[in-house]
């Protein structure tokens, strides 16, 4: 089938309208060979009895629905997590294993040299409406994700890509600006969509997408549900299991445990620390290591800030076996360094951060700091909020007056962006977007709003230090690769302008009685890649 030529001009205008708030959504999102599928149903829940093709897999989501689906800008929990199962990139990464595998490429990305990557398309792959995929396709998602005007927040993750054109009828050329080793994992980044819908009337594909994936968005209603259907056209390795799904939208905490222990859902993401040991007795729960952190910031252009002795000193003064046994109940390990230990680039940093109040006093003597009096902000987030009062009395227990400043999210960052804060305690992860090191750190520690506006570091010596080590590994490989990053590991763990507290393990719960294959990811969200039922 014959597809638009229309240039991109023409369709900015409706990517421009969905791209606004991105600078803001920046600060609340914060992520082999075969395919995924045998490996991740052996190693799921084992649920009695045959799938029933027919069946319905019903979820309680903890998040609200708010704005599209379109995944060249959404950065929600709930949109980003439905759009694992609606949309494809040329690659993915697995939400359970987090190990990249070929989606709409009918395999891994071949190298032709330094700067030149090639991929086949999968044969016979349709988007929902029936549509071919064509290679046209595909030049015009990685174009609308790197054309500026489109404000798109996942540019920054593939600004190494020069170019990417249209080889034949099935294949297509990503072309490099330099050498770069993790073009397999980052081409994940961007979905294909269909271009000419996308053109044509893109508020209609916002709000109900149309993608290659196995299940097809029929409905999402803010407060209420999100429906999907099986796409019987898929050609991927990773068919549906069950005819539908329904995400039922149940941000009240209370709500989703009941929805679970009545049997009206099959799982539950975001489970309540305290009703863990409850839901225990009647269903599956496990919490996952994720790397989700809690970090501390500081405006390093406010004194006494300025100085890494002082920045120090507040990661010294905190018992953090404390603040997890008590504000966590247990769920959650303290930082060692940048990365959460089960990651594969783990590196235990130069400094690691153990409660030594007597430490975090002589590091402020030595910065010549006496009745020091800060307002620590927070956001109003559950967990947040119940560790706060910890940090808070650690914090005073050092002779550092903490006043505590607990708001809204978009709020709280609106403040930071203006310069009016001292320090901030807030969650983060980006790993739904990627799960690579450089990924990670640029995210905080790139040439970007984090570095500029916030912690406002960007002008130092050890920021330039950073980004030059950052440049150099991801053009690396092997040992030589890794190497630089540990260098780059223990440089933030010295420096501390922001850096994490501790990393979060993320309870959920589901009935291995009535699903099958299903296995929690270490993200915000639920997958059913590979899941059926067998009621």
């Amino acid at each position: 089938m014959h597809r638009s030529q229309t240039g991109l001009p023409g369709a900015r205008r409706g990517w421009k309208v969905a791209a606004v708030g991105t600078t803001a959504a920046l600060a609340l999102a914060a992520c082999g060979g075969g395919g995924a599928s045998e490996g991740a149903a052996e190693a799921g829940s084992a649920a009695s009895g045959e799938v029933n093709p027919d069946a319905i897999i019903e979820a309680g989501i903890s998040y609200s629905l708010s704005g599209g689906f379109d995944p060249m800008v959404t950065t929600g929990a709930v949109t980003v997590a439905a759009n694992w199962h609606t949309l494809e990139g040329l690659t993915e990464l697995d939400p359970v294993t987090r190990e990249v595998y070929p989606a709409l490429g009918a395999e891994l990305p071949e190298q032709v040299d330094e700067t030149r990557w090639e991929v086949d398309l999968r044969e016979g792959a349709v988007f929902h409406d029936g549509d071919p995929v064509t290679v046209d396709d595909v030049v015009f998602s990685f174009e609308r994700v790197l054309d500026p005007a489109s404000e798109s927040l996942y540019a920054g993750f593939i600004d190494f890509v020069e170019s990417v054109e249209a080889v034949d009828e099935d294949t297509v050329a990503v072309n490099l600006k330099y050498p770069f080793s993790l073009v397999p994992e980052r081409l994940s980044v961007v979905k294909v969509v269909p271009q000419d819908l996308v053109e044509s009337d893109y508020e209609a594909f916002n709000a109900l997408p149309v993608g290659t994936g196995p299940y097809k968005l029929t409905s999402a209603t803010p407060d209420d549900k999100i429906t999907f259907e099986r796409f019987d056209d898929y050609t991927g390795t990773r068919p549906a299991q069950a005819a539908g799904m329904n995400w039922n939208l149940l941000s009240d905490p209370a709500a989703r445990v009941t929805a679970l222990s009545s049997g009206t859902v099959h799982a539950i993401e975001d489970v309540p620390y305290i009703d863990v040991p409850s839901l225990e007795n009647q269903v599956d729960v496990e919490s996952v290591q994720s790397f989700g952190l809690l970090f501390m910031m500081f405006n390093t252009d406010k004194k006494p800030f300025d100085d890494p002795r002082v920045r120090q000193a507040f990661f010294y003064a905190l018992d953090m076996d404390k603040i997890i046994e008590t504000g966590l109940l247990g769920n959650a390990a303290p930082a060692t360094g940048f990365l959460p230990e089960d990651h594969p680039n783990y590196h235990e940093a130069s400094t690691v951060y153990s409660y030594d109040p007597e430490k975090a006093k002589e590091l402020l003597a030595e910065a010549g700091v006496e009745d020091l009096s800060i307002n620590l902000m927070t956001t109003d987030t559950g967990w947040v909020s119940d560790v706060a009062p910890l940090i808070k009395e650690d914090l005073d227990a050092i002779g550092v007056a903490t006043t505590l400043d607990i708001g809204q999210s978009g709020g709280q960052y609106t403040k930071v962006d203006a310069g009016d804060m001292d320090v901030m305690v807030a969650p983060g992860d980006p790993s739904v977007f990627g799960n690579d090191p450089d990924l990670l750190m640029r995210w905080w520690y790139g040439d970007n709003v984090w570095s500029q506006s916030r912690y406002r570091w960007n002008d130092s010596e050890q920021f330039a230090e950073l980004s030059g080590l950052l440049d150099q590994a991801v053009q690396a490989e092997g040992e030589e690769q890794q190497e630089l990053w540990n260098q780059a590991f223990d440089l933030i763990s010295e420096e501390v302008p922001l850096y994490p507290l501790l990393h979060r393990q993320l309870p959920t719960a589901w009935s291995s009685e009535s699903l099958s294959g299903f296995r929690p990811v270490p993200l915000t969200g639920l997958s059913f890649l590979d899941v059926g039922v067998t009621e």
